[in-house]
Formats: structure tokens, C-alpha cells, sequence
């Protein structure tokens, strides 16, 4: 109370002062207006009658009259001036003039008078006596008026401020009478000032509790009304899944036990078969059910694509077969993909590499078990070491709390902690039943589309940087933000689940809801924001999505060598590397479709070459044909089911429904099983009748030196374009299918890809690191050593050359020779290595241990061997391949001989 009085009194003083100088100046203009006031109060009827005599009066006295009736409102002439001073009451008129309320339109009038030089008293008084006393009141009343007008409305504010003033020390006077009456009670009260300040500390303690309370229920309504509407529909879709428990829980368990060894396609059709079972014994499943969507989280699926895993459908589920089954994952893998994810995955767990060739594997199991560590069992063959059935097997036993695992002759403490991965290179290894069933077989072979996502963030990052790097960036983000939602979520609910007594007790609950409404806002808002840039940037890079299609296709096709020859092992690694190299080394356009077209162009004529020197002459124009066919296939103009046909053949499984051979004259039956089968393709309905309707142009045909160019019988060589007349080539003159696929390959991809180049052995040297071993696959009868000591000749490393050709008691010799080449630049070739597979893991363990090592540069480590299986994968993927066998034909043999 008392602030606001001295604050009233504050007000009511600036007021005043401003007040008071208008109020002398008002006081001095209304002395000066009574004044004039007196004396017009002695002017009298004659006066008025002498200035009313005038006929014509003087101009002075005419414009104090004008003056007058001005202020009075009246008409400024003389005639009424005249009336006017004929009224009775005229002077009492201007004595009592309302001088407050002068109008601004009268003010400003009269001011022009008053501005006149000869209207002044003195000068007027001259002339007439009453018509000064008349101009002395007109300037009285100007003055007053102009004045008034500033004055008036300080004046009100004063009485306003006034007013509060007397309502303030109105208040104040009863304030002060109240605290009298305290006073009065003062002595009482301090008697019983020590119970009552006691109550009050209690009561202000438990006013602060209630307080914190009702500041905590405001919060704790407010922070879970968020999350009831995020919780109400995840509860609507939980119990709308609820209802597909059991059955998706069937199959998720069928999926997790059986589907890991399998490829995408085999799992699909797979699970197509056990949704129908499902369906057919009335058990209710998820419609379109996902085994990675059922056991799975986004977040954890992002973050696993952030740690290495391709972000296709196969290879998520694969991450989920891992991560879940209760087995240990034994993970096929001859890419190292999964390996590079698991390292990632469980880096900041102490993740412990380890393999067979290590001394003191059993000892870091040891360790690992015992602190809860996860270990990498890498590059396996087709045989377990039997001393990991413990941990295989999980063999657990419990002594007085603690879990024991015996592992060889120890008893290791076991902490649940603990996680045991497998990887192997093999691509399609042959494992015994136990292994089967104590392990997981998870199949991480390379799928295409997994491919051809990691292969367009390649080509974005080099053709258009800044989009793939806000693209890192984004995942990164998104992933992060929707983690952080799903952890403060979970730490409510865990609040939430774990509180006791009254939730306005838990400062942590309410903290974490405060923290969860911030975050969330801000995290939906940065993940919508965040999404709809990923969708601009993804359309974005959508746009060279034919370069990585075109390059992960031609990985396909590399990979499958594998089936042909064991030695035919491509590493993805190398094959990144040599996709860069296109990308850098084909030509350049403005034009954005030509560029694309310029670099698939020229990557696919890289990987020809690139391919073809490790390749036996056979099998060179196969990889040709494969990738021809392959990208006509993708690009929609090769039918799968001809291109099929022409891989097989014709098979005829129940002969009675066959059409007679009607040319058995001179076509075998083989040929016409072929041609019936042709028959059922859309394409060549009709085909196996017009044999019997034109067999002797069919003859003609058949028997030319060139059917391949020959015209075919009726409307079939219109009907039928290159692809499709290879077809019936294949069916009845297989003699010509060589020289049929050769034309196909020409003039369908170019004829550099039916013209292998001829090995240059100074330029692999030259492409090749002290790192890369460098493997001749030998073929009946050719030495490569010869070529190599004139490669060594040629680049002045005879004196520093040294070969060992490997067999019986060799293997310490080698791993001599290139300890030392490693150390001082040699040049070791290890021949017949095929010899001595028994070494070969060894062989595998020294040229890992290169890729950490520094090898002087000039080192060079050269292999030749047979083509066995038992040859190891990571050697083949690592080096760089060569075939000794002489091309084919005089023109390739003079290019080589012009390039020696």
C-alpha cells in the first residue's frame, strides 16, 4: 500500500509542477481578464450609444466591433454590430462571456485581428475610449483562450492524480490505524512469537511442498498429454497386432531357424508357402508380413546401415538373424560385408579378432567370455576347431550363483554379455549337420540391390559431392533424433513403471517428461524437416542410379565366375576400386544423360579388361555374352524365359504329348525336342508345325554353310529379331551358336568386347601395390616363369628376383623369402602353389598381415598355381589374376607378340 501511495505522490508531483506553470500563466491571463472585465463593467448605455452613433464609424472602432461579434458568434459587420449594441445586456453579454469554451475555429479567427499592427488598445483609445476597453477585452479573451487549451488538460490529469493522492493517504490512514491496532497487540503477540514462528517454518515448508507439487502436477498433466497421443496410437496399432501375435510369432520363429542359408528370392517363396499354411489352419498373421519389420526397430535398422550393412531387404534381415537368434551366427561371406558391419557394430564393446592361425586364440575366448568381450572368428573353412562346442553349444553351468563354461581343460566364469560371431569367405561351403545345428548359417552373398545402393552413393560422392555428403549427414540425423524419442520414451515408461507412492514425489519423472515434450517438438520438427530434404536429395541422386545399376549388374556377373572355375574370385573391394577408376577416367559432359551414358560405357569396357586377364580363352567369350544379356535384360529387351531357353535347351518330360518329328530324314531327335519346346514360348507359337507345312525350306535352311545369315523359312526371319533367331540356331545348328553370340556381342555392345586384350605384364606391375599379390592360374603345359624373369629383366629386378617352386618341405623356405622381400624390396614368386595346399592358410595369414604391414616399396609377391578349390578365396580376391594359356587366333597372337 504504502508503495503505491508514494508512487501516487510521485505522479501527483510531476503534475503539479507542470501544472503550476500553466496555472500561472492562467492566473495571470484571467487577472488580466478581469481587469477587462471591470472595465467593461464600468462602461455604461451612453458609451455604448456613442459607438452605436456612428454612421460611418472610424475603421478602428468597425474592426473591434467585427472583434466582438466574432468572439460572440455573430455575424463580423457593422449593421450587426450595431443590433447587438442596441441590446439592453450587451455589456452583461460580454461581462459574462464563456471564455472556457472558445472554439478553435473562433480562436484562430480572432487571432488574425489580433495580429493586426493598429489593433492594440493604445492606439485604438485614440479614437475611441469604449472601443479600447471593447479591444482590450477581445485580446484578454485570445490570450486566455490560447492558454486555457494547454493548461486544461494538465489540469485534469492534476485532479485525476489529486483524486488518487486522497484515495492513496485514504488507504494509508487506514492502514496506519490497523497497525496501530497491531501495535497495540504487539506485546501479546511477542509472548507468542516462538510457537507461531515454529508453525510458521512448518507451514511454509509444507506451503514450498505444495507448491513444488501443484508445479509438478502442472508439468506431469501437460508432459504426458503429449504422450498420451503419441502412446494412444501405438497402443491401437499394438493391440490391432495383438490379435497376429501367434501366428506372426510362428513364423518369425521358422524364419529366424531355417532361412538364413538361403537367397532373397528362395526366402520369399518360401514364406509365401508358410503364410498359406498359416491361413489354412485358421492361425491369424500380420497380412504382408516382414520377419525384419516384426523383430526389428527402424532405428536399430538405420544405425546398422550407418555401421556398414547394406540397407536392402535381404541383407536387414540377415542383420535381424544375427542379432536375435540364440545361436552363434556363422555368417557366409565373401565379400567381408557382414565382417565390416560386426566390427563396426561392436567396436565400442572391445570387439576381439581373432582366427585359427592365431596361437592364442583359446586364450583371448578366455578372456572374453570371462569380461562379457564379443569376438570375430574370421575366415573358416568348412571345419570347426571342436573345442568351441562350449560355447556353440552354450555349455552353461551354475555353482553358487556364479556361470561357469568349461573351454579345454579351464573352467572360464561366463558373462552373459558375451557374443560369438563367425565368418567365412567361402561362397558356397558344404557344412556338416553339427556345425548346422549348433550355429546360425547366415548367407551374406552380395545381392544386387543392396549393391547398387552402396555403388550410387560411390557416384554421387564423386560427381555431385554435397548431396551425398548432406545425405551422410541426414541418416546420421534422423537416425539420431528418432533414437533419442525412442530413449526418453522408454525412460518414462521405466519411471513411470518403477514409481512409488505419489508420482508428484519423482523431480526425475517430471524432468524427464519436461525433457521428452522439448526434445520430441524439436525432434519431429527436425525429422520432418529432415525427411522431406532426404526425399529431394534421394530424387536427386535417383538420377545416376543408371550408372550403379550398370556397375552392380556387372558385379553379378563377376561373381557368378565363381561357379565356372574356383579360381574366378573377384573381390568387391577391388572392384570399388576400379569403379572410382571409371568414374575418373571417362570422358566428361555438361549433359547429364551423357555423362551417365559416357561412364557406363566406359566402366563396362574396364571390367572386360580388367576380367579378361584372369580368365582362361574359353571362358572369355561367355563373360561377354553373360554381360551382354544381362544389361539388354535390365534395359526390357531380352525376354528371361528365351534367354533361358537358350542357356538350356529343350527338355521334353512326357514324350506322348509331343508333335511327331516330320523331318526325321535330317533332323535328329534332340533338335526337334528343342524345337517343340520352342514352340510354347509366346514368340515361336506355330514354330514346330511349319516344319511339317516348309520342311524342305527348313532343309535348305538347316543345310546352308551359314544359317545363321540365311533367311529363315516363312515369315519367321520377320518375326524373330537377332536374340530370337539365336534361339533356333541353338535348337538345330549348335555348331553355329559360337559365331551367332560373337555377332550378338558386337552389335549389341561393341567389338572390344569379342577382342580380348593381350596381357601386359608391365602394366599389371605398374598397377599393382607391394600389398597386392600378383596370381598366375596356370593352364596345362605353360610356365610363366620364363615372361617373369623378363619382366624382372625389363624392370631391373633380376638381381632381386627370387623363385621357390612349392611342394614337400618347402613352406619355411617361402614364408623366409618373403619375409625377407617384404624387408628389402624383392621380388618372390612362389610357384605351383596347388602343390602345397596344406600351407596355403599360412600362405593366407602372410598376405593378410601385408595390409597392415609395411612392405618396402619395390616388394612384389607373384603365385602361380593350378585351378583347385582349395586355393584360398581371400588370396584370389586380393591379387590381381592373370591367365599363361596364348590367345586365340593370329590376330590376337600378333598383338601379343608386338607388345613383347
Amino acid at each position: 500500500m504504502s508503495v503505491e501511495l508514494e508512487e501516487a505522490k510521485k505522479q501527483v508531483a510531476v503534475f503539479q509542477i507542470q501544472c503550476d506553470e500553466f496555472l500561472s500563466i492562467i492566473l495571470e491571463q484571467t487577472t488580466e481578464a478581469n481587469k477587462q472585465k471591470n472595465a467593461l463593467e464600468s462602461l455604461n448605455k451612453r458609451d455604448m450609444t456613442e459607438i452605436k452613433s456612428y454612421g460611418c464609424p472610424p475603421a478602428l472602432v468597425e474592426t473591434v466591433m467585427q472583434a466582438v461579434m466574432t468572439l460572440l458568434g455573430k455575424e463580423a459587420t457593422w449593421a450587426e454590430a450595431k443590433r447587438q449594441l442596441g441590446d439592453s445586456n450587451f455589456i452583461k453579454t460580454l461581462v459574462n462571456f464563456d471564455k472556457d469554451n472558445i472554439t478553435e475555429r473562433v480562436l484562430k479567427d480572432i487571432g488574425q485581428f489580433c495580429r493586426q499592427v493598429d489593433f492594440q488598445p493604445e492606439i485604438i483609445g485614440k479614437v475611441s475610449l469604449a472601443a479600447k476597453s471593447l479591444c482590450m477585452w477581445v485580446r484578454a479573451m485570445e490570450v486566455y483562450g490560447r492558454v486555457y487549451r494547454v493548461v486544461e488538460p494538465k489540469r485534469a490529469q492534476l485532479n485525476a492524480a489529486m483524486a488518487q493522492l486522497v484515495e492513496k493517504q485514504t488507504q494509508l490512514a487506514a492502514a496506519q490505524d490497523k497497525l496501530r491496532e497491531v501495535g497495540e497487540k504487539k506485546e501479546q503477540l511477542e509472548k507468542e512469537l516462538g510457537e507461531k514462528l515454529i508453525m510458521k517454518k512448518s507451514l511454509r515448508e509444507k506451503s514450498e511442498e505444495m507448491e513444488m507439487k501443484l508445479d509438478r502436477a502442472d508439468k506431469l498433466v501437460t508432459g504426458l498429454a503429449g504422450e498420451r497421443v503419441r502412446w494412444e496410437e501405438r497402443v491401437a496399432v499394438l493391440e490391432e497386432n495383438m490379435g497376429y501375435l501367434v501366428g506372426d510369432c510362428l513364423l518369425a520363429a521358422s524364419f529366424l531357424s531355417y532361412m538364413g542359408p538361403f537367397l532373397s528370392n528362395y526366402r520369399d517363396k518360401l514364406l509365401a508357402i508358410w503364410m498359406k499354411e498359416v491361413r489354412d489352419l485358421a492361425i491369424p498373421c500380420t497380412p504382408g508380413f516382414s520377419f525384419a519389420v516384426f523383430l526389428s526397430k527402424p532405428t536399430v535398422v538405420r544405425d546398422w546401415n550407418i555401421q556398414g550393412l547394406p540397407s536392402d531387404a535381404f541383407s536387414t534381415e540377415n542383420g535381424v538373424i544375427v542379432t536375435r537368434g540364440n545361436r552363434c551366427p556363422l555368417m557366409v561371406d565373401p565379400q567381408g560385408q557382414s565382417m565390416k558391419w560386426i566390427k563396426n557394430m561392436e567396436m565400442k564393446r572391445g570387439l576381439k579378432v581373432i582366427d585359427f592361425q592365431m596361437p592364442d586364440y583359446l586364450r583371448v575366448l578366455e578372456n572374453a567370455i570371462q569380461f562379457g568381450t564379443p569376438v570375430l572368428l574370421q575366415n573358416i573353412l568348412e571345419d570347426l576347431d571342436p573345442s568351441l562346442d562350449p560355447i556353440l553349444n552354450k555349455s552353461i553351468t551354475r555353482i553358487g550363483g556364479r556361470l561357469l563354461m568349461k573351454l579345454g581343460d579351464k573352467e572360464v566364469e561366463y558373462n552373459p554379455e558375451f557374443r560369438f560371431y563367425i565368418t567365412t569367405k567361402l561362397s558356397n561351403p558344404h557344412y556338416t549337420p553339427e556345425i548346422s545345428t549348433k550355429t546360425i548359417i547366415v548367407n551374406f552373398g552380395v545381392m544386387e540391390q543392396g549393391l547398387e545402393a552402396q555403388l550410387l552413393g560411390i557416384v554421387v560422392r564423386k560427381e555431385r559431392p554435397e548431396l551425398e555428403e548432406q545425405k551422410d549427414s541426414l541418416v546420421i540425423s534422423i537416425a539420431s533424433g528418432k533414437r533419442s524419442l525412442e530413449d526418453l520414451e522408454d525412460e518414462i515408461l521405466r519411471l513411470l513403471n518403477e514409481a512409488t507412492g505419489s508420482l508428484l514425489d519423482d523431480e526425475q519423472l517430471v524432468k524427464a517428461l519436461q525433457a521428452s515434450k522439448v526434445t520430441a517438438t524439436e525432434v519431429s520438427e527436425q525429422l520432418e524437416s529432415s525427411e522431406q530434404t532426404e526425399i529431394n536429395i534421394d530424387s536427386a541422386r535417383e538420377a545416376y542410379c543408371p550408372c550403379a545399376q550398370r556397375a552392380s549388374i556387372l558385379f553379378t556377373i563377376l561373381n557368378d565366375m565363381g561357379r565356372i572355375d574356383p579360381m574366378y574370385q573377384f573381390s568387391l573391394d577391388a572392384y570399388i576400386d576400379l569403379f572410382n577408376l571409371s568414374i575418373k577416367k571417362s570422358e566428361r559432359s555438361h549433359e547429364l544423360q551423357e555423362r551417365i551414358a559416357y561412364l557406363n560405357e566406359y566402366h563396362t569396357c574396364a571390367v572386360y579388361s580388367y576380367t579378361c586377364r584372369g580368365l582362361f580363352e574359353c571362358h572369355k567369350l561367355l563373360l561377354s555374352f553373360q554381360m551382354c544379356a544381362r544389361i539388354l535384360e535390365v534395359a526390357g529387351k531380352l525376354n528371361i524365359d528365351e534367354y533361358n531357353f537358350f542357356l538350356r535347351g529343350g527338355l521334353v518330360l512326357h514324350d506322348e504329348y509331343q508333335l511327331k518329328n516330320p523331318c526325321s530324314s535330317w533332323l535328329v531327335e534332340s533338335s526337334w525336342d528343342n524345337i517343340t519346346e520352342l514352340d510354347k514360348l509366346p514368340k515361336f507359337n506355330g514354330i514346330a508345325g511349319s516344319f511339317k507345312k516348309d520342311h524342305a525350306k527348313w532343309n535348305l535352311w538347316f543345310t546352308s554353310a551359314e544359317p545363321e545369315k540365311a533367311k529363315l523359312p516363312d515369315n519367321w526371319d520377320f518375326n524373330c529379331n537377332e536374340f530370337q533367331k539365336m534361339l533356333i540356331v541353338r535348337s538345330l545348328r549348335q555348331d553355329r551358336v559360337s559365331l551367332c553370340v560373337t555377332s550378338f556381342i558386337v552389335n549389341n555392345l561393341g567389338q572390344h568386347f569379342v577382342e580380348p586384350p593381350v596381357l601386359d605384364m608391365k602394366a599389371v606391375v605398374e598397377e599393382s601395390t607391394c600389398r597386392t599379390p600378383l596370381i598366375f592360374i596356370l593352364s596345362p603345359g605353360v610356365d610363366p616363369t620364363g615372361a617373369l624373369l623378363q619382366l624382372a629383366e625389363a624392370s631391373g629386378m633380376s638381381k632381386h628376383f627370387h623363385a621357390l617352386s612349392l611342394g614337400q618341405g618347402q613352406a619355411p623356405i617361402a614364408k623366409s623369402m618373403i619375409e625377407e622381400g617384404v624387408k628389402n624390396g624383392h621380388w618372390v614368386f612362389l610357384a605351383n602353389c596347388h602343390l602345397s595346399l596344406s600351407w596355403m592358410p599360412e600362405l593366407d595369414k602372410l598376405v593378410e598381415q601385408l595390409q597392415v604391414q609395411e612392405p618396402q616399396s619395390k616388394f612384389r609377391l607373384w603365385l602361380s598355381s593350378s585351378p583347385h578349390p582349395g586355393f584360398p578365396i581371400t588370396i584370389l580376391q586380393a591379387g590381381i589374376k592373370m591367365t599363361t594359356e596364348p590367345p586365340k587366333g593370329v590376330k590376337a597372337n600378333m598383338k601379343r607378340l608386338y607388345q613383347q
